[in-house]
């Protein structure tokens, strides 16, 4: 707490002056770029590897990144607090990319592939990453070099894509040509950025070559 009190003071002195104005213009309203699903992991800190500034991402954090299945209806069985989000990025905010952010070194996945126990509601909640635990133990594999746990990170990203298709109002959006998904990997010890690559099948570090690609796809434009 000590380090938040002097973070909000030092900001008070050094920096409200500058994001003064950008605030001001924000309180009318936001319109971000992008819904950004991550992981609550203190260490995974998208403004920072991103260089994103306020307003520029609409921001749903929770344990292990997970997004629940949705029935026909759009609505999941339970934790509708992440349909929600998804809902108002989608249809209030009408953010045209969603990017899905898993990370190395994650507990939640950590918890899952060595099988802990865990407290009813944290194991509740971990099922929605069921089926990527199965697609681990029966041998899928993102990349040799890769521990378990982080197979299972990276392999997880790629199955709350498929949740988050379950969603008829991402359906919808994707075939209309106005909403795009992505799959990062944020590897905490090397401090790099990795997008999945369907042609590839693994996930791309994003380097000057990547980003270009990335780039120049994301130049050719949404409907």
């Amino acid at each position: 707490m000590r380090k938040l009190i002097q973070g909000i003071m030092d900001f008070r002195k050094n920096r409200r002056p500058e994001y003064k104005e950008t605030f001001a213009r924000l309180a009318l309203g936001q319109s971000p770029d992008a819904l950004f699903i991550a992981c609550s992991d203190s260490r995974v800190a998208a403004n920072l590897f991103a260089s994103t500034e306020p307003g520029d991402l609409f921001v749903l954090r929770n344990v292990g990144n997970l997004i629940p299945r949705a029935d026909a209806k759009g609505v999941p069985d339970r934790d509708s607090s992440v349909a929600a989000a998804i809902e108002f990025a989608s249809i209030g905010l009408k953010v045209r990319d969603i990017v899905v952010c898993g990370h190395s070194e994650c507990g939640a996945m950590k918890a899952l592939a060595e099988h802990r126990d865990v407290g009813p509601a944290l194991g509740a909640w971990l099922s929605h990453a069921k089926d990527p635990l199965r697609r681990l133990e029966a041998g899928a594999r993102m990349k040799a070099d890769l521990a378990p746990h982080n197979h299972l990170s990276q392999l997880n990203v790629l199955q709350q894509l498929e949740h988050l298709r379950s969603y008829p109002i991402i359906r919808e959006r994707i075939e209309s040509g106005t909403l795009r998904l992505s799959a990062w990997w944020f590897d905490i010890a090397q401090a790099e950025v990795s997008a999945y690559e369907d042609s590839a099948e693994r996930f791309v570090v994003i380097d000057e070559a990547e980003g270009a690609r990335l780039l120049k796809r994301h130049d050719q434009g949404l409907a």
